[in-house]
């Protein structure tokens, strides 16, 4: 895509851009400091030439597929507006049913865990929607834990940050937990989507285990037996082929009212049980 050697009116760089309209605007929105409505009355005035470089640069990277959500370092989640970097995954809608989830089945003044938080979408909006409830996130990765708690001082959720992997950044005296629940790695090793669209530019360790899918949540499965109250829930994001090999997983390690729960699309994509009382 070529561009004008000098400055285009905004609306002229949004039909040249060779973007989506949208992401074009979101683009001139964040590099040019302008909201939805400034852009709207003020687009027949030239893009200011400071942000001309910086604007062309940042619509390259995007038509090079760097996913929107890194370049503008923000992407909504739940109603609200989470810092992302290369170092987390990316928030996107489906997880919000594992949210829901957990929010209707924590008790009043509850204990919930969410385990590999990366960006702290999940851990961030638990403790905002149930100021009540004691929320606990980790991560193996320190920079995605630093992405998530900027997240919560920016929000202003209480939460208790861990570093670890998995159950491994579980101090010996932090109880039990009413509900455990994670957005895994559980992307089969060599899946053609790993290298397509946003996952490409993704953290790989945050998307696959390098194996069949479910070693982290075989992991996750077993060791939440230790670690949830009686009656406690489990709840786990996979993917929409893994369903009845989550639930037997699940009900290998003795969690009752196993089920699995759709997305907005129909497709298996959160499945949860019960520790017994």
């Amino acid at each position: 895509m070529m561009f004008h050697t000098s400055p285009l009116t905004y609306e002229q760089w949004l039909r040249q851009s060779g973007l989506p309209r949208l992401e074009g605007r979101l683009l001139l929105q964040a590099c040019c400091g302008l909201s939805h409505a400034q852009l709207i009355s003020r687009g027949g005035e030239a893009v200011p030439a400071a942000q001309w470089a910086d604007l062309n640069a940042l619509a390259q990277r995007r038509r090079n597929g760097e996913p929107l959500a890194y370049l503008l370092g923000w992407r909504e989640f739940y109603g609200r507006r989470f810092r992302v970097s290369p170092a987390v995954l990316i928030p996107r809608p489906e997880t919000e049913h594992l949210l829901e989830a957990a929010l209707e089945r924590l008790p009043a003044g509850g204990r919930v865990w969410d385990l590999g938080t990366g960006s702290g979408a999940l851990a961030v909006s638990a403790a905002l929607e149930r100021p009540d409830a004691a929320v606990r996130a980790s991560d193996l990765s320190r920079e995605a834990l630093a992405v998530a708690q900027e997240n919560a001082e920016t929000l202003g959720a209480r939460i208790e940050f861990a570093c670890g992997s998995w159950f491994e950044a579980q101090p010996a005296a932090a109880g039990h937990f009413d509900i455990l629940l994670s957005n895994p790695p559980y992307i089969e090793q060599g899946d053609p989507h790993l290298q397509q669209g946003d996952l490409r530019f993704e953290p790989a360790a945050a998307l696959t285990d390098f194996g069949d899918g479910l070693a982290h949540i075989r992991t996750l499965a077993a060791g939440a037996v230790r670690h949830l109250k009686a009656g406690g829930w489990l709840m786990l994001e996979h993917g929409w082929n893994q369903g009845p090999a989550v639930r037997g997983i699940l009900a290998e390690n003795r969690f009752q009212d196993v089920a699995t729960l759709p997305d907005l699309a129909g497709l298996d994509r959160i499945t949860l049980g019960r520790l017994p009382d």
